[in-house]
């Protein structure tokens, strides 16, 4: 049997088909125009549903369940969308049961990172090991627990989410010190390093800037990723601008370890593509600085392993868990 995933993201939309035990019998990817809201995106799928079921091969009497993965907050009890950040026309909205109506199938509904840490723990760079603490970094941040093979959901509206703690910083441009709270997806993310480089830059436009050559002369051009190549073309400028998320970052990550000491930590999302020089040494050597001592053998910190279809992966498994036979 087989079953129907849904990513469903501010910017990607992917669907796929598969047996929920990490492989793929056909993909579809496109994406999302913000302008055209929850009803674009859910024309989209309509659409997409039966052609990716001709691409495949697959048979929708094939098809046993579906699961969804969420770019957003979701109600265990309603199954039904809390709210999205990027994308309107989502708040409250019954995703899972319009789902079932356009597939006449059963559906699973999960947000969109405990999901993806459901498959890197089954299937990816967290197989075999328990708990494991899902990161995803690349617009915003986001988190999952998952435990022994099962998602960890709190009360039913969501758990594990490391974008959202608090942290006192100080992120202005002014010389005097001006602390605040802020959350780490404000200051850590993809998003986040992107604005800090562009302050930067405006600030500094009349120097020659490795940042600005990369994004053809424009501020407005710069990317997170510009400042990944620049900091492995060794430019200071870049490793300075990214020092700081780092931080911001590695103190979320001894938040967790104190509270609930995963066995690992796995990295995914766009930012975690700078790789091992740029973001996985420095971070792991600012959190063993950092940890509650006690736990500092008890971790360790890597980069994902499922790659773009990580979301869809998880789809597939949480429909098999909840939806099949349990396993995956």
């Amino acid at each position: 049997m087989h079953y129907l995933g849904i990513e469903i993201g501010g910017t990607k939309l992917q669907l796929g088909v598969g047996p929920g035990d990490g492989t793929l019998a056909g993909l579809w990817r496109g994406t999302v125009d913000p302008g055209a809201g929850g009803d674009g995106i859910r024309r989209q799928i309509t659409a997409a549903v039966p052609e990716l079921l001709a691409r495949s091969g697959v048979e929708r009497s094939q098809l046993k369940g579906v699961g969804i993965g969420f770019g957003g907050p979701v109600d265990d009890a309603t199954r039904t969308v809390i709210t999205s950040h990027q994308i309107k026309g989502w708040d409250g909205f019954p995703l899972a049961d319009w789902i079932g109506e356009i597939a006449g199938l059963p559906t699973a509904l999960g947000n969109d990172a405990d999901v993806a840490g459901l498959a890197e723990a089954l299937f990816g760079a967290g197989k075999g090991m328990s708990p494991i603490f899902y990161i995803t970094i690349g617009s915003g941040i986001g988190g999952g627990l998952i435990i022994n093979g099962e998602t960890y959901r709190g009360c039913g509206r969501g758990a594990a989410e490391i974008g959202h703690l608090l942290l006192l910083v100080d992120e202005n441009d002014r010389a005097e010190e001006t602390y605040e709270y802020r959350t780490v997806e404000s200051v850590a993310s993809g998003w986040a390093i992107e604005q800090r480089a562009r302050r930067f830059a405006r600030l500094n436009a009349h120097h020659d800037l490795m940042l600005l050559r990369l994004a053809g002369g424009q501020v407005d051009s710069i990317t997170a990723r510009d400042v990944g190549q620049a900091v492995q073309q060794g430019d200071r400028i870049a490793r300075a601008l990214l020092e700081m998320p780092q931080v911001y970052l590695a103190d979320a990550i001894c938040h967790v370890i104190s509270l609930l000491c995963p066995r690992r930590f796995v990295i995914g999302g766009g930012v975690s593509l700078m790789g091992e020089k740029v973001l996985f040494e420095p971070l792991r050597k600012l959190v063993a600085e950092r940890v509650f001592a006690p736990f500092a053998g008890c971790y360790d910190i890597v980069p994902a392993a499922l790659g773009e279809e990580v979301v869809v992966h998880g789809a597939l498994a949480l429909a098999r868990q909840r939806l099949g036979d349990g396993r995956a």
